[in-house]
Formats: structure tokens, sequence, C-alpha cells
């Protein structure tokens, strides 16, 4: 990987986990030597993007929420999945992106989707949406959450209500061995609900961890979707069961990067 491309992906990373990173931290991901993140490094400095510590970096501003934690966890899979459901949005096309860890992955690859008309409820997007100016960013209003960085609520399902999009893409956090999927609290389950309403094309991205498990809140099924993106690592007969309610598209990662 030329110097340029891993500088911007540490910067991605950075982004999504918001806390410090070991040079050590790095190195794995990337699959390099420890001296090569530290010219990396020493470049994002000077650049003013990040803040070196001892022994590693931070980005510069911002603490870390629940959310970025989220964001950060199986970074692997999630940008693995981000990347493949970034090649199903069409230019012209007005696309809704929920506040999922996972969907902070497709936002960030949209660079090259555009023109593109993206509508979200996630205050965490705003800056990697914001860098990309074939994109045009509409925020859904509604309460603020602060931990999980987001808005919600009764006034933004109204506004939803009055809106309809090409595609929207959903994550989850639970799907269980029936194929039912859970969010964390009734109010995000209600608001996917309606946005799975408002959508020609409706898609969930949710990495193979998710698999089999029971969650909180559930919003609705697998059927629901069109295409549910995933990672390879499912069981084959929950897979079986799955596969009789949508298409699933299993993508491959490294484990060595994880």
């Amino acid at each position: 990987m030329k110097p340029r491309k891993r500088q911007d992906e540490i910067i991605s990373l950075l982004r999504a986990v918001q806390r410090e990173l070991t040079v050590e931290e790095i190195a794995s991901s990337y699959r390099t030597s420890p001296l090569t993140i530290r010219r990396d490094l020493d470049a994002l400095a000077e650049q003013g993007s990040i803040i070196r510590t001892y022994g590693g970096c931070i980005l510069s501003g911002g603490l870390a929420t629940s959310y970025q934690k989220r964001v950060g966890q199986n970074f692997n899979l999630k940008r693995a999945i981000g990347r493949e459901a970034a090649q199903l949005v069409r230019s012209g096309e007005v696309i809704l992106i929920d506040d999922g860890s996972t969907t902070f992955h497709l936002a960030s690859n949209l660079e090259t989707r555009g023109p593109l008309t993206v509508v979200t409820n996630s205050i965490a997007v705003i800056p990697e949406l914001a860098r990309f100016p074939q994109i045009q960013l509409e925020i859904l209003g509604g309460l603020y959450n602060r931990d999980t960085n987001f808005l919600g609520g009764s006034l933004s399902e109204r506004l939803l209500e009055q809106l309809y999009f090409d595609a929207v893409f959903v994550g989850a956090d639970a799907v269980d061995q029936d194929g039912m999927c859970f969010v964390r609290t009734p109010e995000v389950a209600r608001l996917t609900q309606v946005m799975l309403k408002r959508a020609t094309r409706r898609f969930l991205l949710a990495d193979h961890t998710k698999a089999g498990r029971h969650g909180y809140v559930k919003y609705g099924a697998l059927n629901d979707f069109d295409l549910w993106i995933t990672t390879v690592g499912i069981n084959p007969k929950l897979s079986a069961g799955y596969e009789k309610m949508t298409t699933i598209k299993a993508m491959e990662w490294s484990k060595q990067q994880d």
C-alpha cells in the first residue's frame, strides 16, 4: 500500500474509534513495520491531522463515545461491508443511511458514487460525507442523543413520513436464528421501521458476529430486506435458513488485520 493511501486509512480508523491507537496496533492492522507507521504518523502530525502521543497517536480533537467504540469494534469486518454496500449506490440517487456503526463505513466509501443525495440521522457521518463535494448531505431533525451521536424521536419519524428514498441502508445489533432483526432501544426500533417503509430498495448491513444472537428490541425480519451484506463466517445451518428469507452476500475479510 502506498504511504498516502495508508495514511488516509489511518485517519479513517482514528475517526472511527476516536481513541488513542498505538504504533503496534496500527502496524498490525496494515501488516507493516512499526518504523513505517512511525513515518506515517510523523507526516500526519506535521499536517496537523493527528497528535502524537507516547507510543501512538490520537485524532486532532474529539472524545470517544459509545457509538465510536462500536464503529471501531470489528473494524475490518464493517469496512469490508461498507465498501461493498457503496457499490450498490447509483449516481443520482437519494439514499437514507441510519446511525449504525456499520453504515458509518458505507458513508466513508461514497466518494466516487456521486452526484448523490444522502439523508441521515447520524451526526457522526457528517464530517465523513462533508469531504465529498459531489454528495449533497441532508440531516434529519430530531432529539439529539449525545452518547450515540444521532437524531431520533417523534420529530425524526414525522419528517421521514414526508420523504421517499431510492435506497435505505440500516444495521442491526443482532439477527436471531429465526431471522428477526434487533436493535438496542424501542426508539431506534420505531425509527428503523419507518425508514424501511420509505425506500424502494432496502439493505441490511451487519457482520457475521451478529448472526444467531438475540437482541433487546425487534424491529423487523430478514424478509424485509432485498439484500443482507455480511461477512464470511455465519454458521452454514443458520445461513441456509436465512437464505430462505432474503438474498445474502458474504464478504471476505482479513483476520490478520482484525
